[in-house]
């Protein structure tokens, strides 16, 4: 089962929800629709995570509560690992620690792993506890082999992970594993991805475990500017994290705060260079990654030698970013701006070139925030 061409998150979901109820590999609750589906063999997919070095480093797991990750969060108990289970939908915190009692049974840590057992057995994790996770463990509903993922809709995970990216409990190197039915493994566009989506590492099904190499930098921190005013309402503890990030100088404007004018057009291909010679020209203000190449990036798929620069404060000018582009030494031929949706595509000769830029460019600060510096790769023709 593929997901067919042009197709939304949402398409891909229903898809997958109606294909696990019609060929009966839906396990309870039922109907799927509208969850991470259990499925008939979770179980023998949750044992995969064994075979996993990451899983037998580990000193503290952090798994979701959905009904599919149970037997990874029995796993953890019996390894004596600290489990971290994220509160239903936030509403009272972030974590709760699952404690089982001293002498516990076999029977008890079983308890302990369902959604009941979180309930009974924990004590919750405040944002100023030492949290250090090893492994962070998601549900899905579909993943693609290169670690594209797409959950339910409502968006917790994503916003958990950069909960926790922003307390410091996570950091780049930190694996990310999900655990599926095999139907659940589909292609995914990769344009279907926004910043804010988290990407896996490894992919555990009852028959393959799967490691995806995926490289696409995972979310930095919260984007406050997608946090609506009911969000804060509904989720205490993000309030605590927006005063602490407000405190140490970020901007944690929330949607809707205040309009952002867009610039005309939707995207801007602006060369670096002031004069007027053609744009694929070298000047000599360009190094010697910046030599002649093809058209910029358009409304289809970026090159493989272009870098992709995202996080954009809000308040940016393109001229701000060929400022510390020129200044770091790393001035591309071409840049193509787009302001409003807070990303900027540079354009090198070779995937070399951009591959070094990126390197050069990790760490670029705007103001006050640290931008995202990857490779933008080129979409399959699919």
């Amino acid at each position: 089962m593929e997901p067919r061409a042009g197709v939304s998150k949402q398409d891909i979901r229903e898809q997958i929800w109606d294909h696990m109820e019609s060929q009966n590999l839906a396990d309870f609750p039922r109907p799927v629709h509208h969850r991470i589906p259990n499925f008939k063999g979770s179980y023998l997919a949750c044992q995969n995570i064994k075979d996993l070095d990451v899983f037998a480093r580990t000193q503290e797991v952090k798994v979701d509560p959905d009904k599919p990750l149970e037997g990874v969060r029995l796993l953890a108990l019996q390894s004596n690992k600290t489990l971290l289970v994220p509160t239903p939908r936030l509403r009272t915190g972030l974590f709760n620690k699952i404690t089982p009692p001293p002498g516990a049974t076999k029977d008890i840590l079983r308890k302990c792993a369902t959604s009941q057992g979180v309930r009974n057995y924990s004590v919750p994790i405040g944002l100023d506890s030492r949290v250090l996770v090893d492994l962070v463990v998601v549900g899905s509903v579909a993943v693609s082999e290169k670690g594209w993922r797409i959950g339910k809709g409502e968006g917790y995970a994503d916003l958990e992970y950069a909960m926790m990216v922003s307390m410091g409990a996570v950091s780049t190197e930190t694996p990310v594993v999900t655990i599926v039915h095999d139907c659940q493994v589909v292609d995914i566009p990769e344009e279907l991805l926004e910043e804010h989506d988290i990407t896996v590492d490894y992919i555990l099904t009852p028959t393959r475990v799967i490691a995806t190499g995926c490289e696409r930098p995972q979310p930095m921190g919260i984007t406050w500017s997608k946090i609506s005013r009911e969000m804060m309402e509904k989720i205490p503890v993000l309030r605590s994290l927006r005063a602490r990030e407000q405190q140490a100088g970020k901007d944690v404007t929330l949607q809707g705060e205040h309009q952002h004018l867009p610039e005309p057009g939707r995207q801007q291909a602006v060369p670096l260079s002031a004069g007027r010679r053609p744009p694929d020209t070298p000047g000599p203000e360009a190094s010697s990654m910046a030599a002649a190449c093809g058209s910029p990036p358009g409304e289809g798929a970026p090159l493989a030698a272009d870098a992709y620069v995202g996080n954009l404060p809000r308040d940016a000018r393109v001229s701000d970013l060929k400022r510390a582009l020129r200044e770091l030494g790393s001035v591309p031929l071409r840049l193509t701006w787009q302001g409003p949706r807070r990303r900027a595509f540079l354009r090198y000769p070779d995937s070399a070139a951009a591959q070094q830029a990126v390197s050069c460019l990790q760490g670029l600060r705007l103001g006050t925030d640290t931008l995202r510096v990857a490779l933008a790769r080129q979409q399959r023709d699919k």
